[in-house]
């Protein structure tokens, strides 16, 4: 089935997507809209999202790693950031783009797995990568003395392996927890892309074990770097107020809000797709928070960060300057 009028309409017969009646074997994913050229204008949209999300991480990333002025933590977690922000888009949105113009909806049980896996390991690892800048962030004003000792490359590289990891991990078990079960039908899943719960609501039986996994692993990795980034600004907030120059203060404040802008973002959708009550989802709303923390913040996150950042504007200049070079001399 398509979604958009220029297509030939196609119904979906659950037995070309299942093996027997008792385990759906391929899933198809809803319709995004039946309003004739809707879907053309949001496949060009967020095409365009797409585009400039890879193109501005890729920058950042590059410009952190060839300019030595950048070779420091605060950059080292930005230019994680930049790959994870790559990787989270690219599992979701390419499928996502091919099932706005085209009548190939479907996915198979591996492949979805496969999707839900990434998506799980990426955000989970983000979210942990996000705490760690903000310690960082804690460590640069509150304890500046003993910044270049407690913020060693080695610390660094631990704090970025147990992001990354535990990403890992989540990701697995989920992915592994959920489909373990079986899946009866209907073998459409009410969203763009294979996230927990629409894949969940088609599974058989009693699921109730796996919606609290779900929620405890919402609120270990969700919640809990959440407070670790709240307890961190707190911190910092009462250090910035006693100081005694204002232009100590400000750049204090200056060198916090690029991140404290993508923090609230990210967790302001993700906390609401995650941590609401079940009775409160609503299919239409999960599906607009899961492209506003897929497509939109990725987008936004480079724009952010090289907007409020003059070591980062001077980089990518340099960047964009050394590629012309290239280019010229080809």
């Amino acid at each position: 089935m398509i979604c958009c009028p220029f297509f030939q309409e196609m119904s979906i017969n659950c037995s070309l997507w299942q093996e027997n009646s008792l385990s759906v074997k391929r899933f198809a994913f809803a319709k995004f809209s039946e309003v004739p050229g809707e879907c053309f204008l949001l496949f060009t949209l967020i095409l365009l999202m797409f585009l400039v999300s890879l193109t501005g991480n890729s920058l950042i990333a590059l410009a952190i790693c060839t300019s030595a002025a950048l070779h420091t933590p605060m950059y080292f977690f930005l230019a994680n950031l930049s790959l994870l922000e790559i990787g989270y888009t690219c599992s979701v949105i390419p499928k996502m783009l091919q099932s706005l113009v085209s009548e190939a909806r479907g996915i198979s049980r591996e492949g979805c797995a496969t999707q839900m896996f990434f998506f799980i390991f990426f955000g989970i690892t983000e979210c942990c990568l996000l705490a760690a800048m903000a310690f960082d962030r804690y460590m640069a004003i509150c304890s500046p003395l003993h910044y270049a000792t407690r913020m060693s490359r080695g610390v660094c590289a631990h704090l970025a392996i147990v992001s990354w990891g535990m990403g890992c991990i989540v990701g697995l078990g989920q992915t592994n927890f959920i489909f373990s079960l079986n899946f009866c039908g209907p073998c459409e899943i009410d969203h763009f892309f294979c996230d927990l719960p629409p894949v969940l609501a088609l599974a058989c039986g009693d699921t109730s074990q796996n919606e609290a996994a779900i929620f405890v692993a919402a609120v270990l990795c969700i919640f809990s770097p959440f407070l670790l980034i709240i307890s961190s600004y707190v911190r910092i907030l009462i250090a910035v107020l006693v100081m005694p120059s204002r232009e100590g203060r400000h750049k204090a404040l200056s060198i916090c809000s690029s991140h404290l802008l993508v923090v609230t973002l990210f967790y302001g959708s993700t906390s609401a797709t995650y941590l609401r009550p079940k009775s409160d989802h609503s299919p239409e709303v999960d599906k607009l928070l899961a492209l506003f923390y897929t497509a939109v913040t990725s987008m936004l996150n480079p724009i952010i960060y090289s907007l409020r950042n003059k070591e980062v504007k001077a980089a990518l200049r340099k960047t964009l300057s050394l590629k012309k070079v290239l280019i010229m001399n080809r």
